[in-house]
């Protein structure tokens, strides 16, 4: 490693040593790395995904199923349910795929970058977090936060995404032979609360000196990213069907949007085209407000809407259950069926 470089990731142990984040899922700089299992799980949860969603999700996670084995034997509903709310759902059910296909082959993860990026849902990302972290393998590992240190700390400067190919070789570059999981988190760490993307705390940072962006005066110019694109903007509804005190709900298909989710019936919106504004029975309906929200690709506005006859025997011949309204919470609708129903619950008097 070039002398510079070495200073770098030396500065930056030595500042994570005294810095490093307190967070369920670690292990203590200087102490023996966590088990894979709760480093694979956390990786899963955070991408995309703040620290502090993530958290309590977590530690319901690893109360409920403390091993991989135990992830790998429950039931697609169960922990569906219980990832509601973090979104990117595709991510709960590699999480499942993962699990089983670990606990098929002995409960053990692969413990290299190769092994683990043969696993379901583990990329480029993961499978380097894993590797460094859970088995202290040198691994260039890349998120969002890593970027932008490593963006202002060389004033890279072509912009996202294809300059994060240069990121990427000089991270390279910085990532030490040794403690390469301590140093991944540390990039993470100084990323999240030192290098922010937003106010940069550059007196608190232990790499102000070798930083580039920081001598030219303008680190929040870095990392360049190129113009967003307008998201499209969709529009469908959501249908509430209630009768004694249940609510009719539907299982979403198991690939596509919100994929094997519970969820309120809905007219097929999707990202590509709005909704038909066809429901699962004839009527009559009545508005009861919309809902917004924003996904990956697109923004949706969905309207609720009430039934208000009294046919609902002929829902027999759809797939679906009658969901008890006292226990809709365990239900685990994703975010944006749970703000429809607390729509509708409030206009009903229910509790939301």
């Amino acid at each position: 490693m070039d002398a510079s470089f070495d200073a770098v990731s030396r500065a930056l142990l030595d500042w994570y040593d005294a810095h490093a984040r307190d967070l369920p899922w670690r292990a203590r700089p200087g102490t023996p790395p966590p088990e894979p299992y709760r480093v694979w799980l956390s990786e899963v949860m955070l991408q995309q995904t703040t620290v502090a969603a993530v958290k309590d999700y977590f530690a319901a996670f690893t109360s409920r199923w403390p091993s991989v084995e135990a992830l790998a034997v429950a039931s697609d509903e169960d922990v569906m349910a219980a990832w509601a709310g973090l979104g990117y759902y595709a991510r709960a059910r590699n999480l499942l795929a993962c699990a089983r296909e670990v606990a098929a082959n002995g409960g053990r993860f692969p413990d290299t970058e190769e092994g683990l990026r043969a696993l379901p849902g583990l990329g480029a990302y993961t499978a380097a977090a894993v590797a460094a972290i859970a088995f202290e393998r040198r691994a260039v590992v890349v998120d969002a936060n890593v970027e932008r240190v490593v963006a202002r700390l060389f004033a890279l400067d072509e912009p996202l995404p294809g300059g994060r190919t240069a990121i990427r070789e000089r991270a390279d570059a910085i990532t030490p032979q040794a403690r390469s999981g301590d140093f991944a988190q540390a990039m993470m760490d100084l990323g999240a609360t030192v290098c922010t993307s937003r106010a940069p705390r550059c007196l608190l940072c232990p790499l102000a000196s070798h930083c580039t962006a920081q001598a030219m005066g303008e680190p929040e110019r870095f990392p360049v990213k190129a113009p967003k694109k307008a998201k499209p903007a969709r529009r469908g509804r959501a249908f509430w069907i209630e009768r004694d005190e249940h609510v009719w709900l539907v299982r979403r298909p198991g690939k596509g949007m919100l994929g094997g989710m519970r969820a309120l019936p809905d007219d097929g919106w999707n990202a590509r085209a709005d909704g038909s504004g066809d429901g699962p029975l004839a009527g009559p309906w009545e508005s009861a407000g919309k809902v917004g929200h924003v996904f990956t690709h697109f923004s949706l506005e969905l309207n609720l809407t009430v039934y208000l006859g009294d046919q609902c025997d002929s829902l027999a011949r759809h797939e679906g259950e009658w969901w008890p309204l006292e226990q809709l919470d365990a239900a685990g609708l994703p975010t944006l069926f749970a703000k429809a129903a607390r729509l509708a619950l409030a206009g009903t008097g229910e509790e939301a």
